[in-house]
């Protein structure tokens, strides 16, 4: 793996800069450090980089960093306890070395072993993994090898994603294609009761964790809170605004105060509560759209929840609207009514 210390310095001093022109100005409840690598800071930048949020962490009680399997060594793993750090999110993704290395993956499965039990020597408990499905040429046996491996793991949180090849990405040139609908839907449908089996509640369309163990963190956004985003490629959203920051980093670095800001309407994040908190199990609640808008659910789009009701995609227990069993798979399709 390459590593440009001249680059990385550049890259702290441009995030300096940033949390000294956006200054965070009430308690902080949750961090999450994201990007996929950040463990791939050396020692010492890694060091650094945590002691920029040190003053942040106080009243924090989940504290999550991203990992790839193959960058943690034991000293890391200190430093992130020494830092507060308190979960981490491990991406496996399959267990077959053929689907790591065809989704350019450099680690294998002995490295998330290794890794987590390294966490675990320094006290992180709370760990947790994503895995992937509907994968080119994937097949449920394997898959399943897959799962039954994770779970032997025993980790707290599980969270799932099938591939989504995009257009103009170089899967798509190349002509791969992910399983048919079916074979995707198949293999959803396993993990949902292969979990649920396991003691994992689903509490988020692609999100399984223990008892107690949700992420608090990603909670916010399906909930629809306001949470900030500092550095590269971030996103945050604050005081009926989004705002994105450039993904490429020679741009950020040159001008790491400057965002692209999206003014939301009242009628935009009503919207926006309603597609987030659908990704939840329990749904929206009624009395937090109340309060959040000074109208109802109901007065909004009462109209298309009768709908919905009538076809039997949603269900309205009176506290929360939340997608029935049959509608829970077909979440988008739902979205598009209220479109």
């Amino acid at each position: 793996m390459l590593y440009n210390e001249k680059l990385v310095q550049e890259w702290l001093e441009a995030l300096r800069k940033e949390f000294s022109f956006y200054p965070i100005q009430i308690p902080l409840k949750t961090i999450y450090i994201g990007g996929g690598t950040p463990t791939s800071l050396d020692d010492d930048n890694l060091e650094s980089f945590l002691q920029l949020l040190d003053s942040y962490r106080k009243d924090v009680f989940e504290y999550t960093i991203e990992i790839n399997p193959e960058t943690l060594t034991l000293l890391k793993s200190e430093i992130l306890v020494k830092h507060g750090i308190n979960r981490v999110s491990v991406g496996i993704q399959a267990y077959q070395d053929h689907h790591l290395s065809f989704m350019n993956r450099h680690h294998r499965f002995v490295d998330v072993v290794n890794c987590i039990n390294l966490l675990r020597s320094v006290g992180i408990e709370n760990i947790a993994v994503d895995i992937m499905y509907s994968l080119p040429n994937q097949t449920m046996e394997e898959l399943i090898e897959t799962v039954d491996h994770v779970l032997e793991l025993k980790p707290s949180h599980i969270s799932i994603y099938s591939l989504l090849i995009e257009e103009g990405t170089v899967f798509e040139k190349k002509g791969i294609q992910s399983l048919s609908e079916d074979e995707e839907a198949n293999m959803y449908e396993y993990l949902i009761q292969r979990f649920e089996k396991e003691g994992y509640h689903q509490y988020e369309i692609s999100n399984f964790c223990l008892e107690g163990k949700e992420s608090k963190h990603n909670l916010a956004y399906w909930q629809y809170k306001d949470f900030y985003g500092y550095s590269c490629g971030a996103s945050g959203k604050e005081n009926h605004k989004r705002y994105d920051h450039t993904k490429v980093v020679q741009s950020y670095l040159k001008n790491p105060t400057k965002r692209e800001e999206i003014p939301l309407t009242k009628k935009d994040e009503m919207f926006e509560m309603l597609m987030m908190s659908l990704r939840l199990k329990k749904g929206i609640s009624k009395d937090g759209f109340q309060q959040q808008f000074g109208v109802s659910l109901d007065s909004v789009f009462g109209e298309i929840n009768q709908k919905l009701m009538e076809e039997g995609l949603i269900e309205d227990d009176g506290m929360y609207v939340r997608c029935s069993k049959k509608g829970y798979p077909i979440l988008n399709t739902i979205l598009e009514y209220y479109i």
